[in-house]
């Protein structure tokens, strides 16, 4: 059997400024390596706390919208098409500063859960 999930059959989970569903996870598909989820945030939402993770790196892939993205003290535009590295213990953060929705793929290696994020509740985007 291929394994396969659509994100619609996926268990939605309503966090701060995005809706997440976990389509590479335990629950969804296993898998040693890797994990990944898609998440959904609304126009002006920020993506709250800002965190970190401590034993991996994600990489983001903007499918649909527009923002910003905070990346230690760094903040860089993204759009439609973006990929960004997260690195491993790097501070960040997502935006949403377009009309639209963005749907993002935000995968993690090794795999991770929301148990292995670090929170920076002071950390924001700079004025």
């Amino acid at each position: 059997m291929v394994p396969l999930i659509h994100e619609n059959d996926a268990e939605a989970l309503t966090l701060t400024g995005r809706e997440l569903r976990w389509l590479v996870a335990p629950g969804a598909i296993p898998s040693e390596h890797c994990s990944a989820c898609v998440i959904v945030v609304p126009p002006g939402e920020r993506v709250r706390p800002a965190h970190s993770h401590p034993n991996g790196e994600e990489v983001i892939y903007i499918l649909r919208g527009s923002g910003r993205v905070l990346v230690g003290s760094e903040v860089s535009a993204v759009r439609e098409g973006t990929a960004v590295l997260f690195p491993r213990g790097v501070v960040h953060m997502l935006h949403n500063t377009g009309a639209t929705e963005m749907k993002v793929v935000c995968v993690f290696a090794p795999p991770t859960g929301l148990d292995n994020y670090v929170m920076h509740e002071g950390v924001d985007f700079p004025d």
